[in-house]
């Protein structure tokens, strides 16, 4: 069985995931409900790789960088900088 779909929910450090759903309510309609799909599933696997009980802002800034398509680079970058997301830090191009 695949680990990704069997483990439990992390919790999430609080100010991080209210600029994640700041973030998230900020995305076009249309592609809210996939992002949110994907980078949630990628923040947990993100904070379970490093070891930690809880999901945290480089967690989510990964997540966000890696599974977002490259078409929509700038919107993210430019979201990640409004919700007070410090991307840069964790970006690796």
């Amino acid at each position: 069985m695949n680990p990704a779909q069997t483990h439990p929910r992390l919790a999430w450090e609080p100010s991080a995931q209210e600029r994640y759903k700041l973030m998230i309510a900020k995305i076009p309609l249309f592609h809210r409900e996939i992002a949110k799909i994907v980078v949630d599933k990628k923040a947990e696997l993100n904070a379970i790789d490093r070891g930690a009980s809880r999901v945290e802002e480089p967690d989510i800034v990964r997540a966000f960088l890696t599974e977002v398509p490259v078409a929509f680079y700038g919107l993210m970058v430019r979201l990640l900088d409004e919700v007070g997301f410090e991307h840069r830090k964790y970006e690796t191009k």
